[in-house]
């Protein structure tokens, strides 16, 4: 049995965590933490578990083996490090870092303490994107040329985050809906076309309630050549969020809007299809961040999500912050 502790119910998922935590039939919720002492005694109410306001009292608990990390993303360094120096295996919320010498300073802390490591990006795990990254890898669209991928929702349109909320804080969140929602969109994009070379980016204020971006696109090209267009909202009322791929034999679609992916490819051409279909058999969804990082603590089992991609998506963001703010292309990679 893995005993966790929740270090803050900051994020918005944290809830959902702990709900998570609950659900594994190896695992066991033994105290929670918060920067915010109210919200924490709240949160341990909730869950009929005790509350302790000191972080290092927690990370000294010998039943405690391991913690879920749900701070403003600017204690993510002094928070995750803390834990690995306690040989507490983590698990946290994305970003790993506002920056790329923060993200390489936990990198290293866990890498040095051996604990297993799990940042949340469930979207590698979902059926759709996993058809996505087998069609690429096997070429069944050629080489990628352009990929197209978008992620919005109302948070701005609709003041989701009132004064004092960390989210629109850009000293604790490091930035606004492309720091945060588009952590999902930019992963995908690495994870599909690989290492970038350059990033031009405008990341901007549309609707004002906010201290930080709610309306950003950024432009990337990537060391195979392809170019990434990844657009990230707060200010997105209706419509899809899709991802699409175009490639020299063919284009895959998916579309949020009906759950529905459309390829067309002329690899397809000898079996009789020149047009656009829609496979009818996906692959299996593989397991959670949650269930990936809890087989690591007891089988030691491999992730499929790593350190790495945690750093290299900070590195992704800090580029395109540094792009739209100096309003220049920024290289890869960006140093430490």
């Amino acid at each position: 049995m893995v005993g966790i502790a929740m270090l803050s119910f900051a994020h918005v998922h944290a809830e959902g965590y702990a709900r998570q935590v609950l659900e594994q039939p190896d695992a066991k919720l033994i105290a929670i933490w918060d920067e915010d002492k109210e919200r924490g005694q709240e949160a341990a109410n909730k869950f009929g578990v005790p509350f302790e306001p000191n972080l290092d009292r927690v990370l000294s608990m010998p039943e405690v083996d391991a913690v879920v990390v749900n701070t403003p993303t600017s204690m993510h360094p002094e928070v995750i490090i803390a834990s690995c120096q306690a040989k507490k295996h983590v698990f946290t919320e994305k970003a790993l870092a506002i920056t790329v010498k923060e993200a390489d300073k936990i990198v290293e802390a866990v890498k040095s303490s051996g604990i297993k490591f799990m940042i949340s990006l469930p979207s590698r795990c979902r059926p759709e994107y996993l058809f996505a990254k087998k069609v690429i890898e096997e070429k069944l669209i050629g080489d990628i040329t352009l990929a197209r991928l978008r992620v919005a929702h109302s948070a701005a349109l609709d003041y989701w985050w009132k004064p004092g909320n960390w989210f629109r804080d850009p000293v604790r969140a490091g930035g606004g809906a492309f720091i945060d929602l588009g952590c999902h969109t930019l992963d995908l994009a690495l994870w599909f076309l690989g290492r970038p070379k350059s990033v031009t980016a405008k990341l901007t204020n549309f609707f004002g309630n906010y201290e930080v971006d709610d309306n950003s696109v950024a432009l990337v090209e990537f060391k195979n050549k392809a170019l990434g267009i990844l657009d990230v909202s707060w200010v997105h009322r209706t419509g899809s969020n899709p991802v699409e791929l175009y490639g020299t034999e063919g284009s895959l679609v998916v579309n949020s809007v009906n759950q529905k992916i459309s390829i067309t490819s002329t690899k397809l051409s000898p079996y009789g299809i020149d047009s656009w279909v829609t496979p009818t058999k996906l692959p299996e969804p593989i397991p959670s961040p949650m269930r990936q990082w809890l087989d690591a603590i007891i089988k030691g089992s491999s992730t499929h999500i790593t350190i790495e991609d945690g750093r290299n998506l900070t590195e992704l963001i800090e580029a395109s912050t540094i792009s739209s703010r100096e309003k220049r292309a920024v290289e890869f990679p960006i140093t430490s």
